[in-house]
């Protein structure tokens, strides 16, 4: 099984990944924050066109990880799975409910050759899920857009041998910054976004033996550095902050490896 983001950040939010048996290959994107156009292109510089996506997983429904999800599935017949709140947020009666697949945290979703599950998150939406994806062998867990970390969170990610984590923004940098205060104290509330320092403190209570690549998400462009949230992530893993990756807002990263 292995992953690359198509773009990361408050311009547009999307994650693809593939899981191979044999001669069959599933792809599934999680999230499509991006114009039709848009994300054509990103999945083009992945190696992939719109038919080679099997499902669409759409964690919320914000606009930058929304996006064309539905015009993008509708017009190539592709599979949505999302939540029934999601799904009250951003349904459109145009849309083929055949398609159409609604569920639950916890609930096993079996894609091909992927298994997804889906699992609660605090965050300022209707019904918002992350996801761990696993093929049998290995397990990928997705988190971003939460503004604190449960218990029931670190539970649905341990044993996750890679993980795509939010590392938002830096406290200091956001208090010191731009936004109004009605902003900073949706982004710092428990229903926001996680800042390095949660980031790190999440990851904390993931790492295992078996955990291989780590890539910090979501960063603020305004809020946050590349340089600072590898700075909070490197201790716990005990590597250099260079070892760190991190998922650029119009680039991404190229595909990875789970396990």
């Amino acid at each position: 099984m292995r992953f690359c983001s198509l773009g990361s950040g408050s311009g547009g939010n999307s994650t693809l990944v593939e899981a191979s048996q044999g001669i069959t290959t599933t792809r599934v994107l999680i999230d499509a924050g991006f114009s039709e156009r848009e994300l054509t292109r990103r999945l083009a510089r992945a190696g992939c066109e719109p038919a080679d996506i099997d499902a669409v997983f759409i964690t919320h429904e914000h606009g930058d990880h929304v996006g064309c999800s539905l015009a993008f599935a509708r017009r190539h017949r592709i599979p949505v799975v999302t939540s029934r709140g999601t799904w009250r947020a951003v349904g459109r009666e145009d849309f083929d409910t055949a398609l159409l697949r609604l569920v639950r945290s916890g609930e096993a979703v079996v894609m091909g050759d992927m298994e997804l599950r889906p699992f609660s998150v605090p965050h300022d939406a209707l019904e918002p899920l992350q996801l761990c994806l696993g093929d049998g062998a290995v397990r990928l867990g997705i988190v971003t857009d939460l503004g604190c970390a449960p218990a029931a969170v670190a539970q649905a990610l341990r044993g996750c041998h890679a993980l795509l984590l939010e590392s938002n923004h830096d406290e200091a940098m956001l208090r010191a910054g731009p936004y109004p205060p009605s902003l900073q104290r949706r982004i710092l509330g428990t229903h926001g976004h996680l800042s390095n320092t949660a980031a790190a403190e999440l990851l904390s209570r993931c790492r295992h033996a078996a955990l291989g690549a780590v890539v910090a998400a979501h960063l603020s462009e305004r809020n946050n550095s590349p340089e600072l949230a590898r700075a909070a992530l490197a201790p716990v893993l005990d590597c250099k902050p260079d070892d760190i990756r991190v998922a650029d807002p119009s680039l991404g990263f190229g595909w990875l490896n789970v396990g």
